[in-house]
Formats: structure tokens, C-alpha cells, sequence
């Protein structure tokens, strides 16, 4: 693949990994756009498909294999990070008694089966800090899993799109890389999130900045001086 197509191809799944990014603050915004959510996530993980192909091929192209390695690092920290924050999650609050406490309080005369949790009224006089806290501390133990790999993700990421900055002199790939970073230190407060979509934008912007390297002159071969006949 030409680094022509292999920009345009990188600069597309930037902005798709964009438009996916959008998920979270949709779902946040509002509930009723979560039906949008799958959709979103669909279209990031082609984007990100993409511009990792987009890596691989520059990376080939520039002879450096530390754009593409580094960008795999990153998505399979990512992945890692995910699965960890999901086991975190359903362990805590599924397999053991946080949850199950917390809703007993609420939900005084509660016999634990979930499914008459419908047709019970709560009590919310009787929610206290006591009984919320360890609640809250569960959510942030999950969210701080998310955190430390999302850091890692984002440090690897940085590492292949400096790479990138260098060999093809499109300085925006560094500057997008910083605000990755940053966005990976921040996402635990939320504007990360944010950081980490500009970062996307600047990054669809520089992989279009791209200039493809100059065609080499195909040396053609001199015939050499014939010898004179000897008389």
C-alpha cells in the first residue's frame, strides 16, 4: 500500500475512532441515545481497525517498525484494560455483598431475589453515608482499573505517533500524541474524555498532512567506451 492510500485510510479511522468516542457523552447526555451507543462503538472499532492497518503500512513504508509495534501495544493494553475493568466491576458488586447490602437498605423486607425488585417501593430515608460508601469506593476501585491502563494505552500510543511525527516531518502527530497522554491521566475526572477527542481530531488532521515521499529516479545503465580495434 502507498503511503497515499495508507494516509487517507489512517485519516478516515481517526475520524471514525472520533465518532465513536462520542458514545459515552451521548449516553451521559442522554438516555435516550443509548440506542446510538452499540452503533458508535461499532463505527470506533472499525475506525481504530483502520488506522492501525494505516500504521502498519507506514511503518513499512518508513522502515520503522516502532509506529506500528507501539500502536499494537496500545490496543492490546486497551483490550486488557477493558476486560480487567469489566471483571473488576462484576466481581465487586455481583460477588460480593456490596450491592446486595446497599439494596437490602434501601429496599427494607428485600428477600434478595431480584426479580420482585421491580415491584418494591424504596426508602430513600434510609440511604446514609455508612451504608453508600462502600458502594462509591467499588465504582472507583472499577474506574481506577480503567485508569491505570488507560495511561499505559496512551503512553504507548504516544510512543508510535511520535515515531510517526518524526519520519513523516507532520508535527500535529506529536502534539495530538501529548493530548492523548494527558487525556489518559485525566479520563478518571471526565475531562479526559474530552482531551482524548480533540487529540483524535488532530490526529485524522495529520494523517491527511502526510506528504508522500518523492518518486526515486530509476538509474539507467551507461554503456561503457567501446574499445578501439586493434589494427
Amino acid at each position: 500500500m502507498t503511503i497515499k492510500s495508507s494516509k487517507t485510510l489512517g485519516g478516515i479511522g481517526a475520524i471514525l475512532l472520533f465518532i465513536g468516542g462520542l458514545a459515552p457523552i451521548l449516553l451521559f447526555a442522554s438516555v435516550s441515545a443509548f440506542v446510538a451507543v452499540p452503533f458508535l462503538a461499532l463505527l470506533g472499532l472499525v475506525g481504530l481497525i483502520l488506522v492501525l492497518v494505516a500504521l502498519h503500512d507506514l511503518a513499512n513504508n518508513y522502515k520503522e517498525g516502532g509506529i506500528f509495534n507501539n500502536a499494537l501495544y496500545s490496543f492490546i493494553t486497551g483490550i486488557v484494560g477493558i476486560v480487567a475493568t469489566g471483571i473488576t466491576f462484576v466481581y465487586l458488586f455481583f460477588y460480593t455483598t456490596i450491592l446486595t447490602d446497599f439494596l437490602r437498605a434501601i429496599f427494607p423486607g428485600w428477600n434478595g431475589d431480584w426479580s420482585t425488585l421491580a415491584g418494591l417501593t424504596p426508602d430513600t430515608s434510609n440511604i446514609t453515608t455508612s451504608n453508600s460508601a462502600p458502594l462509591i469506593e467499588a465504582f472507583f476501585l472499577a474506574l481506577a482499573v480503567l485508569w491505570i491502563f488507560s495511561i499505559i494505552a496512551a503512553f504507548f500510543a504516544r510512543r508510535s505517533l511520535k515515531v510517526l511525527s518524526a519520519k513523516a516531518s507532520v508535527g500535529l502527530f506529536s502534539t495530538g500524541a501529548l493530548l492523548l497522554l494527558i487525556g489518559g491521566f485525566l479520563v478518571i475526572v471526565g475531562i479526559g474524555f474530552i482531551l482524548m477527542l480533540i487529540a483524535l481530531l488532530l490526529i485524522a488532521i495529520a494523517f491527511f498532512q502526510i506528504k508522500p515521499q518523492p518518486e526515486q529516479p530509476v538509474a539507467t545503465a551507461t554503456p561503457s567506451p567501446s574499445m578501439p580495434t586493434p589494427v
